[in-house]
């Protein structure tokens, strides 16, 4: 493995902290337990909600428009440095958020978010520059995979304090203060071999151009996806398969509470997924050197399908741990084997625009597969029916998947 490759695993390795720290576990239970202890609880998870909403759909209107000007000589790896800095800071200055300052806490969430998926954009396209095509199935594995493990380790720390809070002397508010501090650091050390080693290698010639400009090279891009089958039809595969992905990812935690997990047990399959996560995605890398990235994402899809039938029978905790394992082995493998084989078939002195667009759809369509389930589980009022109809999703995702004949991936021209 060489350096570059190393130091982009590393990246990896330090942001998933933010993930389950910030975005999923602590910051959601502290902003309602202790920044807006003062609002009504429907109130707190409407800003809540809010908040996410207004993050995504800026980085969704910004994302196009920094990807194209990233992809100029030297550019990417100023953005990426801004953007991950920026993430880092806002995260730490989360230890300054006390009660009642529920505002000033959804202010600094919302630029950590969009700092965060911004940095997450120029992180993807630098896999063009840190390998080569015929590595980048297990690179990219690699980095899901030490990602779930460099998570858990500031996730477990984080959470030990806050929970030996009173025996050390400490408020549990102080405690989960410092959590955000934890996250901060950790994520500050593994990004610095990231910044010293990795240089943009492809790139296009000149200057960014005017924003006006800007826009009519993506458009040119998005008319060039278009034209090529291959890429196309993996975009609107993705747009599905990956909808249904983050779909059981962000409703699992909610459908185990209906199902009467322990609060606490949920916070234990919460770890253990991360922890299993970390080898199955590492493997995804393997077993696509022997059998191909595409048969290993149909694998992953058929996976996800086979969840959604066992999610709508399922009735014991026993059941939501095989299924919370079932989630495990997949959801990395998946998501890093879709991205390095998107990174295969783009250009590669375009790959901040590609990823850019790449990640859009990503988020885009994460907001169906929750407003089906939500549909579903309104009319039926069965919960299980909610999970199962995100069977529709994989379909339609192994569908146009498949149209994809060849198990070549070439650069479009």
């Amino acid at each position: 493995m060489t350096k570059e490759e190393r130091s982009w695993i590393l990246q990896d390795f330090g942001n998933s902290a933010y993930s389950i720290t910030i975005t999923t576990a602590i910051l959601p239970i502290f902003f309602k337990g202790v920044a807006a202890s003062q609002l009504p609880d429907a109130t707190s998870t409407a800003y809540w909600g809010y908040a996410n909403s207004l993050a995504t759909l800026l980085i969704a209107l910004l994302a196009p428009l920094l990807g194209t000007i990233a992809d100029f000589k030297g550019v990417k790896k100023k953005l990426f440095a801004a953007f991950t800095l920026t993430a880092i800071i806002s995260s730490a200055l989360l230890a300054t958020v006390g009660e009642g300052r529920w505002i000033y806490a959804l202010v600094i969430y919302i630029i950590t978010a969009v700092a965060f998926n911004g940095s997450s954009i120029y992180y993807d396209a630098f896999l063009t520059d840190v390998t080569t095509d015929d590595r980048m199935d297990d690179i990219s594995s690699k980095g899901f995979g030490f990602g779930y493990l460099g998570g858990t380790i500031p996730f477990v720390l984080s959470l030990g304090l806050i929970l030996s809070a009173e025996n050390l002397g400490l408020t549990v508010t102080f405690a989960t203060q410092m959590a955000f501090l934890i996250t901060a650091l950790w994520w500050m050390v593994f990004t610095i071999p990231m910044l010293k080693n990795v240089k943009q290698k492809y790139y296009i010639e000149g200057e960014p151009s005017k924003i006006k400009e800007s826009f009519s090279v993506l458009w040119k891009t998005l008319l060039e996806i278009t034209k090529n089958k291959m890429v196309l039809y993996f975009m609107i595969a993705y747009f599905f398969y990956i909808d249904g992905v983050h779909t059981v990812i962000t409703m699992a935690t909610a459908y185990g509470v209906d199902v009467g997990v322990d609060s606490d047990r949920l916070l234990i399959i919460l770890v253990a997924i991360q922890l299993v996560a970390f080898p199955f995605a590492i493997l995804y890398g393997k077993l696509a050197k022997v059998f191909g990235a595409r048969k290993m994402i149909m694998a992953g899809i058929i996976t996800y399908t086979v969840i959604s039938i066992y999610g709508f029978f399922l009735k014991t905790e026993l059941d939501f741990w095989i299924l919370a394992m079932l989630v495990a082995s997949a959801q990395g493998g998946i998501q890093a084997l879709s991205r390095s084989y998107f990174g295969k078939l783009i250009p590669k002195n375009k790959s901040a625009e590609y990823f850019s667009i790449f990640n859009i759809f990503g988020k885009v369509s994460s907001i169906f597969g929750p407003l089906l389930m939500g549909i579903v589980i309104s009319i039926t009022g069965e919960t299980r029916h909610g999970i199962l109809s995100l069977i529709i999703l994989f379909i339609l995702g192994a569908y146009f998947f498949l149209k994809i004949k060849d198990e070549k991936v070439e650069e479009i021209a």
